[in-house]
């Protein structure tokens, strides 16, 4: 979707990396994350501060391959040391149907699935992950379960204006970005985390350590270049800025696949309050007549989707990601029917329950495979009007 943006783009976006440059595993600063370099440093802070979507002041930046290592990264330094037993991931149902692979593919000692947050009954020390806006319904967030003891990780990756309103800036305990998300630059494979605990910021960063030896200076060098193109085009003005062109393509998009859902009259897809229309890369498309499974029955037609019932314990009757780049209609399925809601890589729009505050965050997500209700598109906006605030 951002390629014809980006090639638009031409000479402003390259960069020449020389051969000299970048060959120590250390970048020379002072800062938390001694692999950050602080060209990326610096432009992650002016693009949250030209978009208002999150607070950087008194926040340590931690960088990783891609928002998936961040929150491993995020999951252990949560984790106690001294439990008698793994602590409890948990997300309210629909989630982004990696985080329980993510969580139990290692078998750590220090944390462990625990499945949907609504259901959650148990006393001690847990971790929730919020994604809002949320991947797959689209929905706004905020953590369910509110106990002491309990850590929040805030998994922002669509909070960004193309996707949706930016109404204040997000301020957590730890949020988590992803280029692939913002920009489109999804092979750079680089995320980065906004945390204000410092010991917190230095656990995240001993286990990125350990496990890659830090991050490509080459991606973040790179990601800096973007950023700094992204920024320039919300303060410099001269026509329209990387949010705006692509907010367009999005509504347009989302139109499209509206249209083909309602002549089919077999689908149905998630309906958002104007105010809070939202424009993902995915959808969360319902099948409407009886069927085991969704995702084989687009298969079938060449399109390829995740099944619900990898988005938590309700649903296989939802699907659908058309995903950039892929031979065949990609369409990745998610689903619980409590919240059969629409997102596209390309179209779409829906009902939100509510902005973002000061104090509850947005979100990120990607796919797997399936069958009955799941993810399919970006949502379309019925009228082209955008809430004003924090958008450049």
């Amino acid at each position: 979707m951002y390629g014809r943006y980006w090639r638009e783009m031409g000479e402003k976006a390259r960069i020449t990396i020389a051969g000299w440059q970048s060959m120590s595993y250390f970048s020379g600063g002072s800062d938390v994350c001694w692999f950050l370099e602080a060209e990326l440093g610096e432009e992650v802070r002016r693009l949250h501060r030209v978009v208002g979507n999150a607070v950087t002041e008194g926040r340590h930046i931690v960088v990783g391959t891609g928002s998936s290592q961040l929150i491993l990264a995020a999951l252990y330094a949560l984790s106690p040391r001294d439990a008698s037993e793994p602590i409890t991931v948990l997300s309210a149902a629909p989630y982004y149907s990696s985080y329980a692979s993510m969580s139990d593919y290692q078998k750590s000692g220090l944390y462990k699935w625990g499945g949907d947050a609504e259901k959650y009954e148990k006393e001690g020390p847990y971790i929730e992950l919020v994604t809002s806006p949320n991947n797959p319904d689209g929905h706004t967030r905020r953590s369910v379960v509110n106990r002491t003891h309990g850590f929040v990780v805030h998994d922002l990756a669509y909070y960004w204006p193309q996707y949706t309103p930016i109404s204040a800036p997000a301020d957590h305990d730890l949020s988590l970005f992803t280029l692939s998300k913002s920009t489109g630059h999804a092979g750079i494979r680089l995320g980065w985390a906004l945390v204000k605990d410092r010991e917190v910021a230095k656990k995240m960063t001993k286990f990125i350590e350990l496990n890659t030896i830090g991050v490509s200076k080459d991606s973040q060098l790179r990601a800096a270049k973007i950023m700094r193109v992204v920024s320039d085009s919300c303060e410099q003005r001269e026509g329209e800025s990387f949010f705006e062109f692509n907010y367009k393509v999005l509504v347009q998009r989302w139109k499209q696949l509206r249209a083909v859902v309602e002549r089919s009259g077999l689908f149905s897809l998630p309906t958002f309050s104007p105010a809070f229309c939202t424009f993902y890369g995915f959808a969360w498309l319902k099948c409407e007549w009886e069927v085991e499974d969704c995702e084989l029955v687009l298969k079938q037609h060449n399109i390829l989707t995740r099944s619900g019932k990898h988005f938590g314990p309700c649903a296989a009757e939802i699907v659908g990601q058309p995903r950039e780049g892929g031979k065949r209609g990609d369409a990745e399925s998610a689903g619980c029917q409590k919240a059969s809601d629409g997102q596209t890589n390309d179209e779409g729009c829906g009902e939100q329950d509510g902005a973002e505050d000061d104090k509850e965050g947005r979100g990120d997500g990607e796919t797997d495979d399936g069958g009955g209700e799941g993810e399919a598109g970006d949502h379309e906006k019925k009228s082209t009007e955008r809430e004003e605030g924090g958008e450049c």
